[in-house]
């Protein structure tokens, strides 16, 4: 009896040891690829990062070979190309969760590689902007007055609803019900659908984009997108070169497209919206993204505990 369980042990040891030779190219074009092509939104994303920065420099190396002084030295080298360290972080989230999921399937022995990860970049504070009124409508002028067809209104919308900017490039009509003055957006940043409420405004926004296309003999059927660009009949590809125009004219250079989504949030939380009401309108799933937005509370800490004071006396 010992002797078999010696033979099946040494089988399995042997068998082991041949996966943990297997090229991190051969995982990836063999088991990963195909498991994100079922089950990512993007997966020709992942693809896209490992051939550019991941299969020529650790694609030859077998996983016992990816040791932590040739993972360090790969994060070293992203840092000599003087990537930004959000980059490098998604880089290295790839490469994690490719040893994580051979771990996970059994392909490497989960005991040599039960601490073999890379340590994310220090991304230091979260820097975000949040426009002021006035900044608003500078923005929201400037974005009027510039020769896009759909940049005002695009601006627009984005700041009445939170939407994110691929959202709404990407929303078609059969997304909007204008009775239930509700958005659906099918597949959000999280994968999942989410539910955008529409304010007056925003509704009011939805159909001057209608009275736009029609204007330029855009169709606006239920399966075709708000957004189409008249010269190609497509869904816009960016909004970046038009955007750029805007906030140089605006003389606000710095701020971003997505920072009118960080508007839209804290003119609700400085407005009293509770952060729990935020997180919904944006459709975080965790509300610890939302809580960045707690800081912009005006004395609400201090309300609080006012309450308390008023029954201790």
């Amino acid at each position: 009896m010992n002797a078999l369980f010696k033979l099946l042990n040494n089988r399995t040891k042997a068998n082991q040891s041949s996966s943990d030779q297997m090229l991190l190219n051969t995982f990836f074009t063999e088991h990963y690829y195909p498991h994100a092509l079922l089950t990512k939104r993007r997966p020709h994303y992942d693809l896209h990062i490992y051939n550019k920065h991941i299969r020529d420099s650790l694609g030859s190396k077998s996983f016992k070979a990816l040791t932590h002084a040739v993972l360090d030295q790969w994060v070293r080298e992203h840092i000599v190309k003087q990537y930004k360290p959000g980059t490098i972080n998604k880089h290295i989230f790839l490469v994690n969760r490719l040893i994580n999921l051979a771990k996970h399937w059994g392909i490497v022995d989960v005991n040599h590689f039960d601490t073999r990860s890379i340590k994310r970049l220090s991304m230091g504070d979260y820097t975000q902007y949040f426009l002021t009124e006035d900044e608003v409508h500078a923005v929201l002028i400037a974005c009027q007055r510039d020769q896009h067809p759909f940049l005002h209104l695009f601006a627009k919308l984005l700041l009445l609803t939170g939407a994110r900017k691929g959202e709404a490039r990407l929303a078609q009509w059969r997304d909007i019900n204008m009775g239930t003055r509700v958005w659906t957006v099918p597949v959000s940043k999280n994968g999942r659908s989410r539910r955008i409420v529409l304010s007056s405004s925003a509704v009011e926004v939805l159909k001057a984009i209608r009275t736009q296309s029609e204007r330029l003999y855009l169709p606006t059927a239920r399966s075709d997108y708000l957004f189409i660009n008249p010269k190609t009949q497509l869904p816009y590809h960016s909004f970046y070169c038009a955007w750029e125009r805007a906030r140089q004219r605006a003389e606000l250079p710095h701020v971003r497209i997505h920072d009118l989504r960080h508007s839209f949030a804290s003119f609700l939380i400085n407005k009293g919206a509770s952060i729990y009401e935020v997180q919904t309108l944006l459709g975080h799933h965790h509300v610890s993204m939302t809580e960045r937005y707690a800081h912009l509370m005006p004395n609400t800490l201090q309300d609080r505990v006012d309450i308390i004071a008023q029954i201790v006396r």
